[in-house]
């Protein structure tokens, strides 16, 4: 039987964890859509990894209280690779279908990134704003429909430069790029055969600049080409994780 999941963080828990409050657009799913009534049982996720079987004491139209009775293992397990996606902003549904299908495929992080030839430019930090607070409402649904515990961190958007000198301290950095690089499979040989975490690096539909590319090179970034043909920035962006997890994660 599908699990009934639902997201609260863990301050919604109680100290004791043998409590936990669903508030607002959980508890009137719980309520209106699933109609689950006292006594019946559910399942939560805090979106740092755990998740617990619970039992629904009270439910009202903004919240419901909820007993906790065990932790569970997640519905479905985390992938052993700490795999960070940094992509460079794209417009609207392009970036919001990134963030999902990047979700779903395993990543820990998503960093939206400010290039030069960036599909769209922020108009400001209250632009920002919104636009993060949606990304990472799409990083929970999807992290709820896929089964994970753990809800990516969307990040605020960080510059170019700022992330090839953030990226590059912690290591094992693979930048995309339609040109200038080398196959995945080739850049594999250069990465450590242990390889636990990593930074997945895709630009926008613009490509990337000669200059961009030499900073990359320079800290230490493998560049790699996807093959032959010209993908979309979103396509790229997923089939590139979709890879890595083949590689050095849990997708078989």
């Amino acid at each position: 039987m599908t699990r009934r999941r639902f997201y609260a963080p863990p301050s919604a828990f109680s100290s004791s964890l043998d409590g936990v409050t669903l508030a607002s657009h959980e508890a009137r799913h719980l309520r209106e859509v699933l109609r689950l009534k006292t006594g019946e049982e559910v399942y939560v996720f805090d979106g740092a990894g755990k998740e617990f079987r619970c039992r629904v004491e009270d439910s009202r139209r903004d919240r419901a209280g909820l007993q906790v009775l065990a932790e569970v293992a997640p519905a479905r397990p985390e992938s052993p690779l700490l795999l960070t996606l940094a992509v460079a902003l794209l417009k609207g549904e392009k970036f919001d279908l990134v963030v999902q299908k990047a979700t779903e495929l395993g990543v820990i992080k998503i960093v939206p990134v400010k290039t030069t030839n960036a599909d769209i430019h922020l108009h400001d930090q209250s632009d920002a704003v919104k636009r993060v607070t949606r990304w990472q409402r799409i990083a929970l649904e999807a992290a709820k429909q896929s089964g994970r515990a753990l809800v990516p961190e969307v990040t605020s958007p960080i510059n170019f430069a700022s992330l090839i000198e953030t990226a590059s301290a912690a290591g094992n950095g693979v930048m995309f790029s339609e040109r200038d690089g080398r196959s995945l499979f080739k850049a594999r040989e250069r990465l450590p055969a242990n390889l636990s975490s990593l930074t997945a690096l895709v630009g926008p539909e613009g490509g990337w600049t000669d200059e961009e590319l030499a900073t990359a090179r320079e800290a230490g970034w493998k560049i790699v080409t996807l093959g032959g043909r010209t993908l979309r920035a979103e396509t790229a962006a997923i089939t590139a994780v979709a890879l890595l997890q083949h590689l050095f994660g849990d997708l078989a």
